[in-house]
């Protein structure tokens, strides 16, 4: 059984036409299990990888370069009789309200009436953590704008995802090191929303370097800036290989 993190786009907001929106897909075995986030061209490079929409999302934060693909996937989800109600959509729970401001509120979901934004999705809140597919993830809070508006994921002995965020050492102290991939918003500047290459050699051990990916940067040019200091950058449909899930039973 292997187990790889596909990056389906790499790029920050200015870049996502070009290095595609921010979003991967844990595989296992090439069969795609989860998506994280889906900005505008996200679901053109999930459909041409794998034919057929996501079973399940989860979400890191509400800017347009991570959710601006869910209005395409309501639609496409709502008319496939198949998936309508299905598709999981796991949502930190601090973030459900103003999702539901941003996306759902807008009234004539449909032109023809009788539908909610929701009847497309199976909305699950998640805070700590959620079981998908047999697999427990944890979730946390990352430093993005205001507090509690942007949430990293992590699926224990196999990959860890910062989404959008400043460093944050003190939560990868607890992953560093060990088994797990650490895929890091990093660009070549950093700002007061996101992780830059100095902040990456000041915060973080050198040690730490073999375990992270980075990705959410802004030119193929800055790409190979980072990767003369040393780190693997992830690119554009690379998958990168993980080590198996840690076993958790079900309770």
């Amino acid at each position: 059984m292997s187990w790889q993190l596909r990056f389906l786009g790499v790029g920050n907001a200015q870049a996502a036409p070009v290095l595609g929106s921010a979003s991967a897909v844990l595989e296992q075995d090439g069969a795609p299990q989860l998506l994280i986030d889906c900005g505008q061209e996200t679901l053109d490079a999930y459909l041409a990888r794998y034919g057929g929409l996501p079973q399940a999302v989860f979400i890191t934060h509400l800017h347009m370069d991570h959710i601006g693909g869910l209005e395409r996937l309501f639609f496409m989800a709502y008319f496939d009789p198949a998936l309508r109600g299905r598709l999981r959509l796991y949502v930190p729970a601090p973030l459900v309200p103003a999702m539901q401001g941003r996306l759902a509120d807008y009234p004539g979901v449909l032109a023809e009436g009788g539908a909610n934004w929701w009847d497309a999705f199976q909305l699950v809140p998640v805070s700590t953590g959620f079981w998908h597919a047999g697999l427990h993830y944890e979730v946390f809070p990352v430093r993005h704008h205001l507090p509690d508006s942007a949430f990293g994921l992590r699926l224990p002995g196999s990959f860890v995802w910062t989404g959008d965020t400043r460093p944050i050492p003190e939560r990868l102290a607890l992953y560093a090191g060990g088994t797990e991939l650490i895929a890091h918003d990093c660009g070549l500047h950093g700002n007061p929303s996101h992780t830059g290459l100095d902040d990456i050699l000041r915060e973080y051990p050198a040690e730490w370097r073999s375990s992270l990916a980075l990705y959410h940067y802004g030119t193929e040019a800055d790409a190979e800036a980072m990767r003369g200091h040393g780190f693997r950058v992830a690119e554009r449909g690379q998958a990168l290989d993980l080590a198996a899930p840690d076993p958790e039973p079900l309770p």
